[in-house]
Order: structure tokens, then C-alpha cells, then sequence
């Protein structure tokens, strides 16, 4: 039984030690365009997932789907997520094609069919190793619920609140000639 469990913590050492050195020598890829190491994706996704399970529960959107709240979510989307997210057209900017994890473009790729805790989890926290930034430090959790209520309902916009999102520049940016 002796030889059964050093022979596990050997293999465990020696996995360690490759890691570690694939880290050290340069193996795993570091730049924002390449390839994704085997299981990356995976362990990214999963650990997202786990984290938000844990600590979303609490989340419950206080405030109501009004005309109002929803048009400054609209504003909100156009200051800080346009930019990586994409306006109403759905044009991708010049800054979202260089992203490692590419950025959904969320006027065709919405968010509308996840939970609101979750999306509302995601602007406060973040996302880490992704381009998504934490906007916990910079906006009032009754600005993130109003836009979390916006990208829950961009599918289905009431008739003004439509209109001011129309209204939202383009984030693709059209090189001078």
C-alpha cells in the first residue's frame, strides 16, 4: 500500500514540476492570439461557472423595468460595453478583434436567456483572464441592475427605449483612408 500512495505522489510531484516548468520555459502560449492550450477553455469555463454559483445566490434585481431605468441602462451600455460589445448594428470594433476570449458581439449575441443574477454578477465582478472588467468599483449596483435589465430585455425593447439604443454609435471604427 506504501509503494500505491508514494506512487501517487510522485505522478502529483512530477505533474507539478511539468507545469511549472512549461510556465517557465515559455511552452504555454502567453500572447492574446494564440491557440488556446489543451483544456484552457474548460477550466476557464468551469471555474466561471463554480464561482458564480457560489456567490450569485444572493442577487435579486430591485428595481423595476421601467422606460427610465431601462434607457439609462441603454446610456450605461453605450459608455462602458459598446466598445467590446458592439451597438445595435452588431459591428465589431477594431479594439474587440485583437481579444483573446472574443468578445460577443451582444446585439446578435445576446445575453436575454441568462439569469439576471448572473449577468448582473458578471458586470460587478468581472470576468478574470478575459477582457471583461469589474464594474463594482466604478458603478452603483442600481446602474448595474439598469443595465443588467437592458441586456436581459434587448430582444424585446419597449418602442422608446428602442429607439435610444438605434441611437447608440457604431463601435466599429472605419480605418482613414
Amino acid at each position: 500500500m506504501r509503494g500505491f500512495i508514494n506512487g501517487i505522489v510522485f505522478t502529483l510531484a512530477l505533474l507539478i514540476a511539468a507545469g511549472f516548468a512549461a510556465i517557465q520555459l515559455g511552452v504555454m502560449p502567453a500572447g492574446a492570439d494564440a491557440q488556446p492550450f489543451p483544456g484552457e477553455k474548460w477550466m476557464a469555463k468551469r471555474s466561471l461557472h463554480a464561482a458564480m454559483a457560489r456567490e450569485d445566490a444572493g442577487y435579486v434585481n430591485p428595481l423595476q423595468p421601467t422606460d427610465a431605468n431601462l434607457i439609462t441602462g441603454v446610456h450605461l451600455y453605450a459608455v462602458n460595453c459598446a466598445v467590446c460589445h458592439g451597438a445595435a448594428d452588431a459591428a465589431q470594433s477594431t479594439l474587440s478583434k485583437g481579444f483573446y476570449i472574443e468578445a460577443p458581439q451582444l446585439a446578435k449575441d445576446g445575453v436575454e436567456d441568462d439569469p439576471e443574477k448572473v449577468t448582473f454578477w458578471k458586470l460587478k465582478h468581472g470576468i478574470r483572464f478575459s477582457a471583461m472588467p469589474a464594474f463594482g468599483a466604478t458603478l452603483s449596483d442600481d446602474d448595474l441592475w439598469k443595465l443588467t435589465m437592458f441586456l436581459a430585455t434587448m430582444d424585446k425593447l419597449p418602442p422608446a427605449v428602442e429607439a435610444e439604443w438605434k441611437k447608440v454609435p457604431s463601435a466599429a471604427v472605419t480605418p482613414a483612408p
